[in-house]
């Protein structure tokens, strides 16, 4: 969209990193994942994320931890209960609804990066640039759009502009970028 976002956050920062926990989906997705973990980790960042110990979750997780970073994971009762919390965290924060949760990533990260998900995901992804738009919340969010998955997404938030439900300022409100390389630029 031509806008050039770079953040300059500070060197090791806290990431709310929002992705999928399915491991049904294609491998290439978890390959984009450990990258990413492993570039937090390498930066000394801390990860912040849903806490879990499959897919998408668990890939950033274990590749942060692999890299030298440090891995906070905030997941509700029920689904640490199911034995999916991923329990190598430094810090697993257990909350009894998915509200807190989101509550509790939302407030602890400094920028939020959106892998590719599903409904939560998106719902994530929605609320924090909702907040932003409303000035509740000034962070970076970077829409990591690896192998065309945010495409269809990309194009809705521009149906938005083109219809006026949107503003064309807020295509500055998020960075899409496709590679992780680009993501971590984007942070400065």
């Amino acid at each position: 969209m031509g806008i050039s976002l770079v953040y300059n956050l500070p060197m090791s920062t806290s990431i709310c990193v929002y992705c999928s926990s399915s491991d049904a989906i294609d491998r290439r997705f978890f390959d984009v994942a450990h990258d990413l973990g492993a570039a937090l980790g390498e930066r000394g960042d801390t990860l912040v994320y849903g806490g879990g110990s499959v897919g998408l979750m668990g890939e950033v997780a274990r590749a942060c931890h692999e890299h030298g970073g440090k891995v906070v994971g905030v997941i509700p009762e029920s689904l640490k209960t199911a034995e999916i919390a991923y329990h190598q965290a430094d810090e697993l924060v257990v909350t009894e609804t998915m509200s807190e949760r989101k509550t509790l990533m939302f407030t602890r990260g400094d920028a939020f990066i959106i892998l590719p998900g599903g409904f939560g995901t998106l719902e994530e992804l929605a609320e924090v640039i909702v907040l932003k738009v409303l000035k509740y919340q000034d962070r970076p969010i970077i829409i990591l759009n690896c192998h065309g998955f945010y495409d269809p997404l990309v194009a809705l938030f521009e149906h938005f502009i083109e219809e006026n439900f949107a503003k064309p300022k807020h295509r500055e409100l998020y960075k899409i970028v496709t590679t992780v390389e680009d993501a971590i630029a984007a942070l400065g």
